[in-house]
Order: structure tokens, then sequence, then C-alpha cells
């Protein structure tokens, strides 16, 4: 479970940070489209999408430094 949730967190992390990239620079850097995919299809995020990338890679931090935290049983 730990290597999952440091995992996933890194990915989610990454993700959130070239999400933010991309909306900063107009689709320029098209790197990792998950969260294009996600704001673009979820309503109530459209017009939000670089609060929203803002909100996933601060998901991504939280879950990698819980999982880093977690004893190994």
């Amino acid at each position: 479970m730990k290597g999952f949730l440091e995992g996933f967190g890194a990915l989610l992390l990454v993700s959130g940070i070239a999400g933010v990239i991309r909306e900063l620079t107009d689709g320029w850097f098209r790197f990792l489209g998950l969260t294009r995919f996600l704001t673009e299809n979820v309503w109530f995020l459209q017009g939000r999408e670089l609060f929203a990338n803002i909100v996933i890679a601060v998901l991504g931090l939280v879950l990698a430094i819980a999982g880093s935290r977690r004893a190994e049983a």
C-alpha cells in the first residue's frame, strides 16, 4: 500500500504540474493529457482548469507524503 500511495501521488503531482504549465502557456505544453481530459469533460471544472490542476498537484503531493510516512506493516 505504501508503494501504491507513493507512486499514485507522484503520478498525480507530475500530471498536475504539467497541467498548470499547459494552462499558463495556452496549450503549448501538451505533456500528459490526463488532466486535460478531466478538466474539459467535467462540467463544473470548465473555466477553472488552472485551479483544478493546482488541486490535482497538491493532492498528489499529499498522497506521496502520506505514502512515505506510512509505516510498512
